[in-house]
């Protein structure tokens, strides 16, 4: 066999595994959300009917209902905090130089690399140390932190792309500080600070791992809500739930993706 005809059945191999990969990963997902437009009961293949009554017990499902609304709340709340510390930080670390600036880069990355299972007990122990209670607050503590760390990474990136000269240029022509930010950066990085927003809302609406360990007794997000409707059984409710799931968490991104891409465009 010729090193071509090698290199050719080689990559045929990759792309090959490549497909299966992506089918493992994904065709539940299909699976799920084809299961939510069943119209029996039981989620059984082949489909006896197409039917959307399931997304109409949800809407009728004041548990869900409350959970839907707990999670746009927390996940908004969340994309506020983490977007406005994260780009305050982002400043701090690329247009400044100070002592300890490593060491708080890392803090701020550390989140990241540390397992979230592991975040979430440690800043449980700590606030029981502390004797503080469960509460919303602590929630929204604990879903801004494991958050942060990807907004300052991302308007860091395009932090360091914006040319300096154009912040002194303004300030060089009368320019207070916060005008030049408000006026000149703010603009600049704008196309990364939505996105960061974006990522940041997604992952706090997907999240029950950190949401699990950090929510009080009777707040639930939609994947504790879910969690909490498997142990009893698997309804066509929950396909319809999962199939919501999908869908914001993927529509969102890719919307967020499609605007800031606009607005980079517009910027150019």
């Amino acid at each position: 066999m010729s090193a071509l005809a090698r290199a050719i059945t080689g990559w045929s191999l990759i792309r090959a595994f490549t497909v299966l990969v992506y089918l493992f990963m994904f065709l539940p997902v299909a699976v799920v959300v084809l299961l939510a437009f069943n119209a029996n009961q039981f989620g059984s293949f082949p489909m006896e009917g197409f039917s959307v009554r399931w997304f109409a017990a949800l809407w009728n499902n004041d548990a869900i209902v409350r959970a839907f609304k707990t999670s746009v709340l927390l996940g908004g709340l969340t994309a506020v905090l983490s977007t406005t510390i994260g780009v305050l930080a982002s400043l701090a670390l690329v247009r400044y130089d100070f002592r300890g600036k490593g060491l708080i880069t890392t803090a701020m990355i550390a989140p990241i690399l540390v397992p979230e299972v592991v975040l979430a007990v440690a800043l449980l122990l700590f606030l029981r140390w502390l004797e503080m209670p469960k509460s919303f607050l602590l929630l929204l503590l604990g879903h801004v932190i494991f958050t942060l760390p990807f907004v300052v990474l991302i308007v860091q990136a395009r932090l360091v792309a914006v040319r300096r000269e154009f912040e002194e240029a303004a300030l060089s022509l009368g320019a207070n500080g916060f005008q030049t930010f408000r006026e000149v950066t703010l603009p600049l990085i704008m196309p990364a600070v939505f996105a960061g927003m974006i990522f940041a809302f997604t992952i706090s609406f997907d999240d029950i791992t950190g949401t699990l360990f950090w929510k009080p007794g009777g707040v639930e997000t939609v994947p504790t809500q879910i969690f909490a409707m498997l142990r009893h059984s698997i309804s066509p409710e929950i396909n319809a739930l999962g199939a919501v799931m999908v869908v914001v968490t993927v529509a969102v991104p890719l919307l967020g993706a499609a605007i800031a891409r606009r607005m980079a465009t517009t910027l150019k």
